[in-house]
């Protein structure tokens, strides 16, 4: 089967995250399985146009904000390619709109209903305003084009939000995303100082201006804490979270990794106590599953995609949206804890290693190769 799939970014893209890491972690699978892939994504400046990934064609073209759309509808209808059997129309706030122009079958791939989202975009004020506007007065009514199409979507929250936006539920399969931990379990060693973590990348729909008021928090009640913030970010939105940092007399005590290889990030999560994730809205929340299968509990806020990857009381904490002095406090009280701590450092192992890739891509696979 020739497998089309339109997203709006790709590997190597500089705000790419672990959306992007399940897409292609996917779409492998789906080549191994003797199936071939292209994925149409976005361009950026410094990337190739087009590159092989793993046996997976990538094709760059667009610009990441509606940009690729145009541009794969274009190429779809006119450009020279081989016949496609399956298109998987990837969603992040806005679709590919293809129930208007292609007649093969499709797939729709959702981790998230945008929803709140939309007005937390990273465009510059007052223009932040366009797409918050029209993202939450026409996400509802761009849902009734797709009531025919089958969806993939990794979280039973996100299922109830494509049901609520009159997706059929007979037509939603949930595939959890799945993790690989390289680690021996004898290297999940923790700091000598208490450190809280926090693992994504670097924008406000993440809530890492909370992170960052819990860890100054945390420094209030108790200044025996470290901290550190792993993933990438503009750095505009850096230089604000140092100046935050400054201000609330903790900088000395943060630090700023970047972006880091698959194999440093699970070494930091096995050596951090906790990680703290005030992300306002997910899919799922793969960063959470990936903190537990190295013994790091998870404290965060009790939202859509998060309640579905941390099982509260057992692999973690949740705490209501916004309440950041919550996740301090409970970050605290928990490590400090240790009977408790080691009873959820062994739940959160056992519950991660419910979700593999190997388990992952077989039930991809066989629902594209149903439709």
């Amino acid at each position: 089967m020739n497998i089309l799939i339109l997203s709006w970014k790709g590997p190597g893209h500089p705000s790419a995250g672990g959306a992007e890491i399940v897409t292609l972690t996917h779409a492998k699978a789906w080549v191994s399985a003797g199936h071939e892939v292209t994925l149409f994504t976005s361009f950026y400046p410094g990337a190739k146009k087009d590159e092989m990934i793993g046996g997976v064609r990538i094709k760059r073209s667009g610009w990441q904000f509606f940009g690729v759309q145009i541009n794969a509808f274009f190429w779809y209808l006119f450009g020279k390619h081989a016949k496609i059997d399956l298109v998987i129309d990837e969603f992040h706030g806005l679709p590919f709109f293809t129930p208007f122009y292609v007649r093969v079958r499709k797939l729709g791939f959702i981790h998230e209903v945008a929803g709140e989202v939309w007005k937390l975009n990273p465009w510059p004020r007052p223009f932040n305003l366009i797409p918050s506007i029209l993202g939450t007065l026409f996400e509802p009514v761009i849902f009734l084009f797709y009531r025919k199409v089958p969806f993939m979507t990794v979280s039973e929250s996100t299922r109830n939000d494509l049901v609520l936006w009159k997706i059929p539920r007979r037509n939603i399969t949930i595939v959890h995303n799945g993790i690989s931990v390289d680690l021996p379990q004898k290297s999940f060693l923790k700091e000598s100082k208490y450190t809280a973590m926090y693992l994504g990348a670097i924008s406000e729909d993440k809530g890492t201006e909370d992170a960052v008021r819990a860890f100054a928090e945390i420094n209030r009640k108790d200044e025996e804490w470290q901290f550190w913030i792993v993933g990438p970010g503009v750095k505009d939105l850096i230089d604000k979270l140092k100046a935050l940092a400054e201000e609330l007399e903790i900088i000395g005590k943060l630090k700023f990794w970047g972006f880091v290889t698959d194999k440093k990030k699970f070494e930091l999560l096995a050596r951090a106590h906790v990680l703290i994730n005030p992300s306002v809205h997910e899919g799922w929340g793969l960063v959470n599953i990936e903190a537990n299968s190295v013994e790091t509990p998870v404290i965060a806020y009790n939202v859509h995609g998060i309640k579905d990857s941390v099982k509260d009381g057992e692999t973690g904490i949740l705490v209501e949206k916004g309440d950041y002095r919550s996740l301090a406090e409970n970050a605290i009280k928990l490590v400090k804890d240790r009977h408790k701590y080691a009873i959820f450092q062994e739940k959160a192992r056992k519950w991660s290693k419910r979700f593999t890739w190997e388990k992952t891509i077989k039930e991809s696979t066989q629902l594209i190769e149903s439709l």
